[in-house]
């Protein structure tokens, strides 16, 4: 029954927002067409202005994985990761997914074809989806669309973030799936 509630609400919440938002705007006298058209044409400018950024992000990635640090790191640590419990295969997620968002869920839909989605690396894989960010992605496009250039804070404060939504990660997994 409540799966069902859930179902018909997650159905209709986006037409539902596409309606009301607008509706609610035109009852306020704002001029809805007018802000939308305002508000893409601000959003196609950050595009263009964070396009180099994006570039730039996506080459170190590249380099990172075609020159083999991200294997040489992962290898290194087999050895602690293996100690606390940790599937060396879930290693190259963990040191990616600060990185790139799209990178993770390519690596973690091959984890599930080749272990099953229900295994114990498949639902750490998807776990560790959302208990952990794209931390340089984020920093590297909002922070180079408004201009921001000295975000050596943010970087060790989301980092630090990204390793306790692994360490969580592993340990509920640990807790709920072993």
């Amino acid at each position: 029954m409540m799966y069902q509630i859930l179902t018909e609400v997650s159905r209709w919440a986006i037409p539902l927002l596409l309606l009301i938002i607008p509706l609610y705007g035109a009852l306020r006298k704002v001029p809805v067409y007018e802000a939308f058209v305002e508000g893409a044409e601000e959003g196609f400018t950050t595009a263009i202005k964070i396009i180099p950024f994006l570039v730039g992000m996506m080459l170190a990635i590249s380099v990172f994985r075609a020159s083999g640090a991200m294997e040489m790191l992962s290898s290194g640590l087999r050895p602690l990761t293996g100690f606390l419990g940790i599937p060396p295969e879930i290693l190259p997620l963990g040191f990616m997914r600060p990185l790139s968002g799209s990178a993770v869920l390519g690596m973690a839909t091959e984890l599930m074809k080749v272990y099953g989605p229900d295994s114990f690396v498949g639902r750490l894989a998807s776990v560790m989806q959302g208990t952990t960010d794209t931390t340089f992605f984020i920093l590297t496009i909002y922070f180079g669309s408004v201009g921001v250039k000295k975000y050596r804070y943010s970087i060790i404060t989301g980092l630090s973030a990204d390793i306790c939504g692994f360490i969580a990660a592993v340990y509920i997994c640990h807790l709920l799936f072993k």
